[in-house]
């Protein structure tokens, strides 16, 4: 695709403009969190547990001490002065969920291997990591749990001993009759479906460097929810909310590992209050793959129920949920993001989710790129596969049969949620013509001959996204404690320029750019000329941060409508200045002008100048400056789809899958920059690939996480990777002014059971009929063999 640079036309929207971000980025201009330095700061290094669950019988921390560039060492009874341990913010009504105290250092136990103990500071960033390893900390091992099933049953031991249980929570999303579903079923299904636990593996791991002085605190880290982490951080100090000032410079990449309000933030500031030195501290990978919460680790019991000819009569998911030793920011409420799409794209009468959290030794597990929505994809699209090869039917017609069709939206499915918008037969035709799946089909039989078996595999999907509609997800609704919508404020400077302020938080997604087209269009100025600022918590707007595909649907929809508020004041100035009527003035070509007479008008510059420079001449009442501010909190989710295919190829004698051919077609709404969106869709399938086939977070009978560098935890590179193909239809959403829909988690939801399933196909004529991921060579080798055994 061209990548379109013509900045004349003030037709910016639906180009694909250089992404403004990108020099600085790969020039090495950018600014990460260990780029920035304050005089006399000390650097930070943590004692982490061994253990997966012991108690602390003692710390002795007089070796590090002793050293000359040690300046204190911290434990968790130090900090008794905190007023609250680390947050989850879910607190749904009749919903009993498990909360243990959970503080940036360890009291009195350790539950999980890096579970911090000790904090070390000294002025050498390299002699406080070797420090750190002269404490000594003495631990009475505890019985460990690491398997998720056999952790509910009675008499297991436990992870915390004050619920007497291991369970955390239940809950429940259903709607429709379930009885008369299954009983109208000829066929019912059931499927045990795994989704492992997984990295968010960013390419930069956290880091954080606190400042406290007189009172106040500066702190920069690389999240991607600055406004969460200066809420929660004032109320554990006790610093009032003005007071402290979060920043966010480059994060280096998030994927929901840096959704959260981290002990290390909290840490950090803490020991710069308490030392009244900036104090930094920089992940290292092997600490990220520990202690950074992980993503999935789900088991399903699927039952999907349909008629012979195919018509779907009822679904039902019993999931059972790894959280790992300690709830953080979102952890209990992860699967249950997943149940409000559990029907996926198509019409079943009664669908339902049965949720339980369960406690492990292992480290929490929370937001992931998808967040839910993934695993119940996974379970839908796999299932129909599965449904479909009972029935003897072919795949995509039993899709087809049960799609939602395009004149019933808005749809309300048998939950009661509202599709927004959709046409799922467009994007599955348009798939089917870029593929010519009977070249493909012809080409399985040459294959076959060669000892290599072509498999095709797809995956037709929405997803709930645009995360902020108050009324629903707030403490009224889901239950989380915090409305989430989005603010923004749109500047124009004496000159003309545009300094756009957003409460969102972005951190790689190109947002930059893309704000940046929108303003361009609504005020008819060059992009180049649009500053768009975010992460800081100290200028400009608030907001709820960058996660589950909402920065596009609510912070830019915001963005429009401040820019919107800034042209309705612009055309009352130049109606004035011209003696004509607010609603006769037009913007065309960069100039506010009478309609008609285009000759006689005045750039923003100008409109802008008059505001600032010469506020006598303004409309008698008008305030000064041009500088709007508005706040957007949506009346529904919007809802994205599209249709995947993945072609692979599986040797019969080693099991190696090799991903041969990649097709995504998606719908997002209108493009506003379509190179951008191509780019989200090939980091998203790229991650969903890698679960499926390489990556997989292990930990051992003892709780020893054995998958710590990556050496061990497998990430695709390009190499395991083809090019992809992608497309998009447009199918407008009623639920904003921009029409548009979220698209940065779109190909990791979609493509997994899209590989799953084109490995199923390809073994089906070797005896195997289901597999659960991750398909490493070896478990695809075994099921190779147990099928000819078969």
């Amino acid at each position: 695709m061209t990548l379109m640079d013509d900045r004349t036309s003030g037709n910016h929207v639906g180009r694909s403009l250089r992404r403004k971000e990108d020099p600085r980025l790969i020039t090495g201009q950018a600014t990460y969190v260990d780029d920035i330095n304050i005089t006399g700061l000390l650097h930070a290094a943590i004692v982490r547990s061994p253990e997966a669950h012991a108690k602390i019988l003692s710390i002795d921390a007089s070796a590090a001490m002793a050293r000359d560039d040690v300046h204190a060492v911290y434990t968790g009874e130090d900090m008794a002065d905190l007023l609250a341990p680390l947050p989850m913010a879910w607190a749904p009504d009749g919903v009993e969920v498990h909360n243990p105290e959970h503080w940036p250092l360890a009291r009195g136990e350790v539950k999980h291997v890096g579970d911090p103990v000790a904090i070390v500071l000294g002025t050498d960033r390299y002699a406080v990591i070797d420090a750190a390893e002269d404490v000594l900390v003495e631990y009475e091992p505890l019985p460990v749990v690491t398997d998720i099933e056999q952790a509910l049953e009675p008499g297991h031991a436990l992870v915390h001993e004050q619920f007497g249980t291991n369970e955390v929570h239940k809950w429940s999303l259903g709607g429709g009759d379930m009885e008369a579903g299954f009983a109208a079923a000829d066929v019912i299904i059931e499927r045990r479906v795994v989704n492992h636990r997984v990295s968010g593996a960013p390419i930069e791991p956290r880091g954080v460097l606190a400042d406290y002085k007189a009172g106040a605190i500066t702190v920069h880290t690389s999240t991607q929810v600055p406004h969460f982490v200066r809420l929660f951080m004032g109320l554990m100090l006790g610093i009032s909310e003005e007071r402290v000032r979060i920043i966010a410079p480059e994060v280096g990449g998030g994927f929901g590992a840096k959704l959260q309000v981290t002990g290390e933030e909290m840490l950090c500031a803490w020991a710069s209050r308490k030392t009244r030195k900036p104090v930094k501290w920089i992940e290292t990978r092997s600490e990220h793959m520990a202690t950074c919460h992980h993503g999935r680790d789900q088991i399903a019991t699927v039952r999907l129920g349909a008629k012979r000819d195919g018509t779907l009569t009822a679904m039902h998911a019993d999931i059972v949920a790894d959280m790992g030793a300690y709830l953080m920011l979102l952890t209990p409420t992860i699967p249950s993001l997943g149940a409000f799409v559990m029907g996926g794209v198509y019409k079943i009468p009664a669908i339902t989710t049965d949720i339980t959290g369960v406690f492990t030794n292992k480290c929490a597990t929370d937001a992931i790129r998808g967040a839910g929505r993934p695993e119940a994809t996974h379970m839908v699209e796999v299932c129909m596969d599965q449904l479909a090869d009972e029935l003897g039917m072919d795949r995509l017609e039993l899709r087809r049969k049960n799609f939602i069709p395009k004149e019933a939206f808005p749809y309300e499915t048998a939950l009661g949620i509202v599709y927004d918008s959709g046409d799922y037969h467009a994007a599955l035709d348009l798939l089917m013509e870029k593929l010519d799946l009977p070249a493909l089909e012809r080409e399985k039989e040459e294959l076959a001959a060669k000892g290599i078996r072509r498999g095709i595999g797809f995956s037709t999907y929405t997803e709930i996204c645009g995360l902020a509609p108050s009324r629903v997800t707030g403490p009224a609704g889901f239950g989380l404690q915090t409305g989430l919508w989005e603010s923004a404020i749109v500047r124009v400077t004496v000159t003309g320029a545009v300094t756009v302020y957003t409460g969102t938080s972005p951190h790689g997604q190109g947002h930059e750019t893309t704000m940046a087209q929108v303003v361009a269009d609504k005020l008819g100025v060059d992009p180049q000329n649009v500053e768009i600022m975010h992460g800081d918590t100290g200028t400009g707007a608030m907001g709820l941060g960058t996660y589950g595909s909402r920065t596009t649907a609510v912070g830019t929809e915001s963005v429009a409508r401040a820019s919107d508020k800034v042209v309705e004041k612009a055309k009352a100035i130049v109606a004035h200045a011209l003696e004509a009527a607010p609603e006769d003035i037009e913007l065309r070509d960069g100039k506010f002008s009478v309609q008609g007479s285009p000759d006689k008008g005045m750039t923003l510059a100008e409109v802008s100048g008059m505001a600032h420079v010469r506020p006598e001449l303004l409309p008698e009442g008008m305030a000064p400056g041009l500088d709007e501010t508005s706040f957007y909190d949506p009346n529904n989710f919007v809802f994205p789809f599209g249709a995947h295919a993945c072609v692979v190829d599986v040797e019969e004698d080693t099991g190696k899958v090799k991903v041969v051919r990649y097709v995504a077609i998606d719908d997002c709404g209108p493009a506003i920059n379509p190179t951008i969106i191509d780019g989200q869709v090939h980091g998203g399938i790229a991650q969903a690939i890698g679960q499926a086939l390489y990556e997989h977070v292990m930990y051992d009978e003892d709780g020893q996480l054995v998958t710590g560098t990556f050496v061990d935890y497998a990430l695709p590179t390009a190499a395991e990777l083809p090019s992809f193909e992608t497309d998009r239809t447009e199918t407008p959403s009623p639920v904003n002014s921009l029409g548009v829909k979220g698209i940065g988690e779109a190909g990791t939801i979609a493509a997994s059971p899209a590989v799953l399933n084109a490995v199923v196909d390809a073994l089906r004529p070797l005896g195997v009929t289901y597999l659960n991921m991750p398909l490493s060579s070896e478990s695809v080798w075994n099921a190779i063999t147990e099928g000819s055994r078969a």
